[in-house]
């Protein structure tokens, strides 16, 4: 088989792996696939945590390992560190689907920032658009989120903390 026409089998399995945490994304959303290494019928997937310590990786690497073994090959997972994740790395389609899900998806650092640690009104609910929203919690049902509520429609949601 064509190498090429290989790494195009295996990236279409890839794109089968969902973040546990928010099934709406694929790991090809997250930005989390660094490389992609074959040898025969061993693929070696080279990813980057979103964060570090995330506890969400192992069922990543293990999901990505099964997608792969469906598929008739061996899958083996590397994790590298540097360079560090970001948000940046999350595809357009990936934030519309986060949005659609129901999770504020991130804003840049400097706007992240004025409504993290400033209080400003300038993340807009997920459901009904607005900017009239309060920080509730630094945190929300992750580590990566914080949760916020919408003060027209009254609806809390979470926001997908900047990196």
């Amino acid at each position: 088989m064509n190498p090429n026409s290989t790494l195009n089998v295996i990236k279409e399995i890839l794109k089968s792996v969902s973040d546990p945490e928010i099934p709406v994304l694929t790991i090809e959303d997250l930005g989390i696939i660094k490389e992609i290494e074959i040898e025969n019928k061993e693929v070696t997937v080279t990813i980057t945590p979103t964060y570090s310590g995330c506890p969400a990786m192992d069922v990543i690497g293990d999901d990505i390992k099964s997608a792969l073994q469906k598929a008739g090959y061996t899958g083996k997972i590397k994790l590298v560190l540097s360079p560090a994740w970001t948000t940046d790395w999350i595809s357009e389609s990936g934030r519309k689907k986060m949005k659609d899900y129901g999770i504020a998806p991130p804003m840049d650092a400097s706007m992240d920032k004025r409504a993290l640690l400033h209080g400003e009104r300038i993340v807009k609910c997920t459901r009904c658009g607005s900017t009239n929203t309060k920080l509730i919690s630094q945190f929300g049902s992750t580590a990566c989120k914080a949760l916020f509520q919408c003060q027209d429609c009254h609806e809390p949601f979470d926001y997908f903390k900047c990196l």
